[in-house]
């Protein structure tokens, strides 16, 4: 039976650290201000934006959301996303993905001053994690790593498996596992015989977004599987993993959900706290 990787308990030990650096700065007359831009009216993202807002709330950060009709034009999101950049009470910016159709995700992107990038997804930002120098790293993966981190898995020379090459998830674990001197695979839809890559690893992580995708053939025994996905089946929420049947081959699982999601949301409040921290420099 594998050990649970209990998001929720990792998340609130974080969160304790974080409201006393939060204090901290306060004691010295510094606040903490996070903007969240939210464009339409997706029920998903604003269930996002509300848990980031309580979040905030918890640990004593200034927290402001800017939602925006969804016919906002490209001119008008850059327009608030410069105003933004410019205001010194404002610390992080994250636009919620995804945008509008019509809109250009990666321009937008691009116009978030690297420093205030909490959400780690400025091109220079990701250009530093790829070439090994300090910058915003992108919150899921930061709390991946910090979950296997926490519960003192082996990572050195371990062979990882990631699953799924997203600019969000996939690619930016992979280039942390690496860091941390792990072997690393990563699969896609493309990818041949994708068990004979799942089952040689001792880290399995998967971003894929299936229902019930990784099962329990396709783990070593013995593996830490990091489950990403978020799927909604019904009124309930699961992963990408077949959770009942893998949950008796790894060593360690993570929960979907009470697994990565409440890391993820630990990291976007340390990235910005931290950008603060680095202001007050």
């Amino acid at each position: 039976m594998a050990i649970l990787l209990d998001g929720n308990a990792m998340a609130a030990e974080l969160m304790a650290g974080l409201k006393q650096r939060v204090t901290a700065l306060k004691c010295r007359g510094i606040s903490v201000g996070l903007a969240v831009i939210l464009v339409g009216d997706d029920p998903a993202s604003q269930i996002y934006v509300r848990s980031k807002s309580k979040a905030c709330e918890k640990l004593g950060i200034q927290s402001e959301t800017f939602q925006l009709p969804e016919r906002t034009s490209q001119t008008e999101l850059e327009a608030l996303i410069q105003s933004l950049n410019q205001d010194k009470h404002i610390d992080g910016i994250l636009v919620q993905l995804p945008l509008p159709d019509h809109l250009d995700e990666a321009a937008a992107l691009r116009k978030i001053s690297p420093k205030k990038d909490v959400d780690g997804f400025h091109i220079e930002n990701a250009g530093k994690l790829f070439t090994g120098q300090e910058g915003v790293t992108a919150c899921t993966p930061k709390g991946i790593l910090y979950m296997l981190k926490a519960a003192g898995i082996p990572l050195e020379g371990k062979e990882a498996v990631v699953i799924g090459r997203s600019n969000i998830v996939g690619k930016p674990t992979a280039m942390l596992l690496m860091k941390e001197n792990c072997t690393v695979t990563i699969c896609h839809s493309h990818t041949v015989d994708l068990a004979a890559h799942t089952c040689r690893a001792d880290i399995l992580v998967t971003a894929v977004g299936k229902a019930g995708f990784v099962t329990a053939d396709m783990v070593k025994p013995g593996a830490a599987v990091i489950d990403v996905g978020i799927n909604r089946i019904e009124n309930k929420v699961v992963g990408d993993v077949d959770f009942d049947a893998v949950e008796q081959v790894a060593g360690y699982i993570s929960p979907v959900p009470g697994g990565v999601g409440k890391m993820t949301i630990s990291m976007l409040m340390e990235n910005t706290v931290e950008a603060a921290e680095r202001k007050a420099r």
